[in-house]
């Protein structure tokens, strides 16, 4: 009796703290941060509190200094939902999060880019020199452009900012020599910012960030939530949320909300199990 006694003990000292959504309280929905933190409130924020009226279950944006910050409290088992793309490495992979939706559009590249006066024309000019990425977590804005210049034998200087648009301020005002991005980003940043860039390289296509749910989150609230979003661009006040959070970015047309499944990021996997970009335990 005393044994089963201190083994109860031990077990309730041991088990994993509540999250949020099992104690009756909101769904914490991250964010990966390409943009900085205000602009990615003011984008997301309208869309949530739409989805939450819509699904009935409620949320709550989640998101910190950095992406790989937020990356960081997914793994943790911060975040009931996150919109990401960090999650599809080998052990990450394994957390069981599962993809409800994307955005739509035509997917999205890797690319390395420089101002548009540069001098530099071709991959192998940028030897030596200081590229400035996202953060070592990011896709397109780190891991794809930078295993096409360890693939070409092309050794820079890497210069992590922190988020894809922090390296773009970089490469605008000269303090790096060229920029891995990623394409749609750069191409919204150069509209807002009036910054002219020419591509050295780019990617094939690869799926847009998902959204994907923490394997604790209710199947019910997973549906409703997946619902929500998937409605948006064809309800009148989902559209007219859509189209101004796309205003605020200056971005040329609204992004509604498509199905989308874990087998639709296997191109992101094959790539993990092929890239010379050193993992670091991701």
């Amino acid at each position: 009796m005393i044994r089963r006694l201190a083994l109860f003990l031990l077990a309730l000292c041991v088990a994993p703290p509540l999250l949020a959504w099992q104690t009756g309280g909101p769904y914490p929905f991250g964010v990966l941060n390409h943009r900085s933190v205000t602009l990615t409130a003011e984008y997301w924020n309208p869309i949530l509190a739409w989805v939450s009226a819509r699904s009935g279950v409620p949320l709550t944006l989640k998101i910190a200094r950095t992406a790989n910050e937020t990356t960081d409290m997914a793994v943790r088992g911060e975040l009931a939902f996150v919109y990401t793309n960090h999650l599809f490495t080998p052990q990450r992979d394994r957390l069981g999060f599962t993809v409800i939706a994307r955005q739509e559009g035509e997917g999205i590249r890797g690319q390395v880019v420089v101002p548009a006066a540069s001098p530099i024309t071709r991959l192998e000019d940028l030897a030596g020199q200081a590229v400035a990425f996202a953060n070592p977590y990011g896709f397109t804005g780190y891991f794809v452009p930078y295993d096409a210049l360890l693939k070409a034998g092309i050794e820079v200087q890497p210069v992590l900012a922190g988020s894809q648009e922090a390296a773009m301020g970089l490469l605008r005002h000269g303090k790096v020599a060229a920029a891995g991005v990623n394409h749609q980003v750069i191409a919204d940043y150069s509209r807002r910012e009036g910054f002219a860039y020419r591509v050295l390289w780019e990617s094939q296509p690869y799926y847009d960030l998902a959204v994907m749910a923490h394997p604790t989150v209710p199947a019910a609230a997973r549906a409703a939530v997946r619902a929500a979003l998937l409605a948006m661009k064809t309800d009148p006040q989902g559209q007219r949320v859509l189209a101004e959070a796309a205003a605020r970015l200056k971005l040329p047309v609204p992004r509604g909300f498509v199905a989308a499944s874990d087998r639709d990021y296997d191109a992101y996997r094959r790539f993990f199990q092929q890239t010379r970009v050193p993992l670091e335990g991701q």
